[in-house]
């Protein structure tokens, strides 16, 4: 099966050596380059491509913006192909063919290809509006977390429930639970998990700390907007002045700032 490609990618190097790739691949014919998402929406009303391989992080328009973007026309498959594992979960939530980590190689983009064919021949003969909304509504509604976690440690499976989480912090590609004097490693981004949290529940205090609200025993006000939030447990997790603004939201009250 020969597929029709474009490529959307604000790195010139990066796209040079995608089209090398896929060129030596033989049965694939670049239909064009872009280097943002609104160029390759003006793109998609010329050519009619089989599979996208997109960029997340690009100028004026990302990557996700634009799978969003898309008119009701016939949607192409997408590959995400990115430098940040970070975008993992939310691309495959939204059923990308593959997610490709920069730099990949040779034989991982034939693998992806050949997973593009094998898609292609199975969906072919589905209306093309009901692939296109079953996409953005995975992008706009994450999958949410149901009422306890299941997690694979040591040959076991652990049940967490939702409501035993105090706090939840960044452990490299990890998130780790920390439920009383237990704690639990889980493969996710602090990004990814928190949009699949209750809001009214969890509520992110900094780059790599998640609360529960109903853990909060005491908030320690600093002097520059910043603060320490102490647990029921006696646990002290930072709270950044970014996200302070949030935090006194849910808890119903302003807290005002210290004078310096």
């Amino acid at each position: 099966m020969r597929l029709r490609v474009l490529i959307v990618d604000d790195e010139p190097l990066a796209c040079e050596r995608l089209e090398s790739m896929l060129e030596a691949e033989g049965e694939v014919q670049i239909v064009g380059t872009c280097i943002n998402g609104r160029d390759a929406l003006a793109a998609l009303h010329k050519e009619v491509p089989d599979l996208i391989f997109l960029d997340v992080e690009m100028p004026e328009m990302d990557g996700f913006a634009f799978v969003q973007a898309v008119s009701p026309s016939p949607l192409p498959l997408v590959v995400i192909t990115t430098a940040y594992e970070k975008y993992a979960v939310r691309a495959f939530e939204a059923q990308v063919v593959d997610f490709l980590l920069k730099p990949f190689d040779g034989e991982r983009l034939r693998e992806t290809l050949r997973h593009a064919r094998e898609r292609l021949h199975s969906i072919r003969a589905l209306p093309v509006d009901e692939r296109l909304t079953g996409l953005r509504r995975r992008l706009a509604k994450p999958t949410a977390i149901s009422e306890r976690i299941s997690i694979k440690e040591n040959g076991r499976i652990i049940f967490l429930k939702l409501q035993e989480i105090d706090w939840i912090g960044a452990t490299d590609n990890y998130v780790e639970l920390h439920s009383g004097q237990s704690s639990h490693l889980l493969l996710s981004t602090l990004t990814a998990f928190e949009t699949r949290l209750p809001p009214a529940q969890f509520v992110r205090v900094s780059r790599s700390a998640i609360v529960n609200l109903s853990r909060i025993k005491e908030l320690q006000l600093g002097r520059h907007g910043d603060g320490t939030i102490i647990l029921q447990d006696g646990t002290e997790v930072s709270l950044s002045r970014s996200y302070r603004r949030k935090l006194d939201h849910l808890l119903g009250k302003e807290t005002a700032e210290e004078p310096c």
